[in-house]
């Protein structure tokens, strides 16, 4: 049996019974009827258990397997709905590790996912389904408490978790299981932003880069985390073997960035895209891989924003303001792309493209609001995946068709 964290486990004793019997409750049986949550103290978690996963093919209830149809609203204000539909039979993988969402009281998240998690999969990874078929675990990480608290956020409850307990080590156990028991030859896409795109850097460098398995890379997207380069060179530094991604059928490469608004680049204090020990922080476009800037293929969370960041600020996405009943609109030409050099910093800047007496909006809201006001030094963080959706997955796709079409090794 796994080596267990005594003070951990009689915490979280009795907040697993208090779930349990809540949720035996709702479903009218006795709380014995109800399977246990898994347990958040044991160092090594078995990722074979379906409770461990978000998103996998066989899970019962999936939560990869929401609605997510979006409005498309023209320049003119004119609209059409675009369903969304899964892919019948995917021919690829995509593994996603989520950000930061977890609001959990204690420096590092359970094994029980609530609203957080699984609004986080419906904005950042469900539409991936288009192209392929979706992984994502659970993992222990670092919770939007403990991170809150240098922002004037409460000190979170307990201790911090011991080096090397949770977080990555979760990722690295999720993949493995994924790579033995479901992977199957098959080529796949890493996928994580934030928090979650720094496991995916990690995992590339010690899994994967110069491994036998890099052969199975499509591709990796690691985005709103550093990736670091020699200056002017699509390789080295963070990983030896796999380079930055510089067109849509290049293979076994890595997407990278962190955005920027136009009119407010990296202050001082910025948290991302700044050079350092004499590299530079990747950026690639991905509205324009090749260089250059590019319109955007968005897709916006139609109201509320990611990890309920955003303030109250709302764009009106039409004008006159209508009422708009799916969960996301889509802005063909509303927003466009370029990677930006200043100083020390790479980042990927963001430009609202204006439509005087249009029908839709010119404004996008983006910037995390805390109790000061907007906290710039986060850029557009909360947008990173939203405001290139369409073209991630579009880039994916046409990878994984050169990545199939690849010789192999026999």
């Amino acid at each position: 049996m796994d080596r267990q964290l005594p003070s951990a486990r009689r915490a979280a004793g009795g907040r697993l019974a208090v779930f349990v019997a809540a949720v035996a409750l709702a479903a009218g049986s006795a709380p014995a009827a109800t399977p246990p949550a898994p347990d958040p103290t044991v160092a090594n978690a078995d990722y074979a258990d379906p409770a461990l996963w978000l998103c996998r093919p066989d899970l019962t209830i999936n939560r990869c397997r929401v609605g997510i149809d979006a409005t498309v609203i023209a320049a003119d204000g004119s609209s059409s709905i675009e369903h969304y539909r899964p892919a019948a039979d995917p021919g690829f993988d995509c593994f996603f590790v989520y950000p930061t969402v977890s609001k959990d009281p204690g420096w590092q998240s359970d094994f029980v996912p609530d609203r957080m998690e699984f609004d986080d999969i419906r904005q950042q990874f469900a539409r991936f389904g288009k192209v392929c078929r979706q992984f994502a675990p659970l993992y222990r990480q670092t919770t939007l408490t403990a991170l809150r608290r240098n922002a004037g956020g409460p000190q979170p409850v307990g201790d911090p978790p011991p080096p090397g307990f949770g977080g990555y080590s979760d990722v690295r156990a999720a993949w493995n299981w994924y790579m033995a028991h479901a992977n199957n030859g098959r080529g796949v896409v890493l996928i994580g932003h934030s928090q979650g795109g720094a496991m995916i850097t990690r995992l590339l460098a010690e899994e994967i880069d110069g491994r036998p398995g890099q052969a199975r890379l499509i591709s990796a997207l690691v985005i709103g985390a550093p990736v670091l380069v020699p200056p002017g060179k699509a390789v080295g530094g963070s990983f030896k073997a796999i380079p930055l991604c510089e067109a849509e059928d290049q293979v076994g490469c890595v997407i990278s960035y962190a955005t920027y608004r136009d009119r407010f680049p990296p202050p001082e204090n910025a948290l991302f895209g700044r050079a350092r020990d004499g590299l530079r922080v990747a950026c690639t476009n991905p509205a324009s891989l090749g260089g250059g800037s590019g319109t955007a293929d968005s897709y916006f969370a139609t109201s509320g924003s990611l990890n309920d960041a955003g303030g109250d600020a709302r764009p009106e996405w039409t004008r006159p303001l209508r009422a708009i009943a799916t969960p996301f609109v889509k802005t063909p030409g509303l927003v466009s792309l370029q990677c930006v050099t200043r100083g020390d910093f790479d980042y990927l800047e963001l430009h609202v493209n204006p439509n005087p007496g249009g029908g839709r909006t010119d404004h996008l809201s983006g910037e995390i609001v805390r109790p000061f006001g907007v906290d710039l030094s986060w850029g557009l963080h909360i947008l990173d995946v939203h405001h290139a959706m369409g073209d991630l997955i579009r880039i994916v796709a046409s990878q994984a068709r050169a990545h199939a079409a690849a010789p192999r090794a026999p």
